[in-house]
């Protein structure tokens, strides 16, 4: 196997994407071929399954979310590739290291070592030779609790709610999701985070799980006003189907309304939605309008029918919208 050269950074602008999960993983693979100065920053609320398991056992940050991101950053060469599929690589066994994914042993290995997630992370990067940074939104670990329509006691309307507590519990919810809380509910940000949020040319939030992936990153006040006030334009990209659970019944425009009540001061610049999946592209325009955004109409999806995004299609988009709303030299 060759090692990894190092290749001219790619001219373009600074980007921030914040999510968690697939959704941020879709839309990492397709900014890391429009930018070579391209940070991710993570959700730390992962409950379940390997990183779950770590953070119960050794109260560490959970880090899944982190390393999916960063297996999303790998370089379509030879390495990157390898590399990757190490991160993601699971074990299989009747023992405790049954379905621990290597990425995440890695990853909290040099969090030991180091004693910092920020530099664990990075190291991390570097071993893979990744084409972009990974950060944590927080350096405290979260819980995600969600009142969800449908069963327990009444909220005063008439609907029967209960509470939700944990990433994966809300993720998979049943029901409608009323409202979404961070606890602790004063986490602070990762000071990296916030400065390359200052520091960006354009923000992009979304695809994802909008109420357990996207949502908390405006739950947290310090990312919340350094979203606000960043100078950076600020993009949502929507996702291509009804995710099902917990935004059950969700119409494209209604993913803007719930960022616009969470963060009503945050503006937006511009959105990119799949044509497929716009029941009325008009509704779409005029929400997306109210909050300052114009709205670009493709096709980013997969061919093969999936609910994904096609990553050198939405790179195309976000290249496209790049262009659009650059006034003079990236920064």
């Amino acid at each position: 196997m060759t090692t990894p050269v190092a290749e001219p950074r790619l001219a373009g602008p600074k980007v921030v994407a914040l999510g968690g999960g697939h959704g941020l993983a879709a839309s990492l693979s397709a900014l890391r071929r429009v930018s070579g100065r391209l940070t991710a920053v993570v959700t730390v609320a992962d409950d379940g399954g390997s990183s779950g398991r770590l953070r119960h056992e050794l109260g560490v940050l959970p880090p899944g979310d982190l390393r999916m991101a960063l297996a999303a950053l790998c370089g379509d060469d030879e390495w990157g590739q390898t590399w990757a599929r190490v991160l993601q690589h699971r074990f299989s066994s009747a023992g405790e290291l049954h379905n621990h994914a290597t990425g995440n042993l890695l990853i909290v290995a040099l969090w030991e070592l180091l004693g910092g997630h920020v530099a664990g992370l990075d190291w991390v990067a570097r071993l893979l030779g990744a084409q972009g940074r990974v950060l944590p939104m927080s350096s405290t670990s979260l819980d995600i609790h969600a009142l969800v329509a449908g069963t327990a006691r009444t909220d005063g309307t008439g609907r029967e709610v209960e509470t939700v507590v944990g990433q994966h519990a809300v993720a998979t919810a049943t029901g409608t999701v009323v409202a979404v809380e961070l606890v602790p509910p004063d986490p602070p940000a990762c000071p990296e985070a916030l400065e390359a949020i200052a520091e960006a040319d354009w923000v992009v939030l979304g695809p994802g799980s909008w109420f357990s992936s996207v949502i908390p990153h405006v739950l947290v006040p310090e990312l919340r006003r350094a979203l606000v006030d960043t100078p950076a334009r600020r993009m949502v990209t929507l996702n291509l189907s009804a995710e099902g659970t917990e935004t059950e019944g969700f119409t494209p425009e209604m993913h803007l309304e719930v960022l616009a009540a969470y963060a009503p001061d945050l503006r937006l610049d511009a959105v990119i939605a799949d044509r497929a999946s716009l029941p009325d592209e008009g509704l779409l325009r005029r929400v997306a309008r109210d909050l300052g955004a114009d709205v670009t109409v493709t096709d980013i999806a997969m061919d093969d029918g999936t609910p994904r995004h096609d990553p050198e299609r939405l790179a195309h988009a976000y290249a496209d919208t790049f262009a659009r709303g650059r006034i003079g030299p990236w920064r």
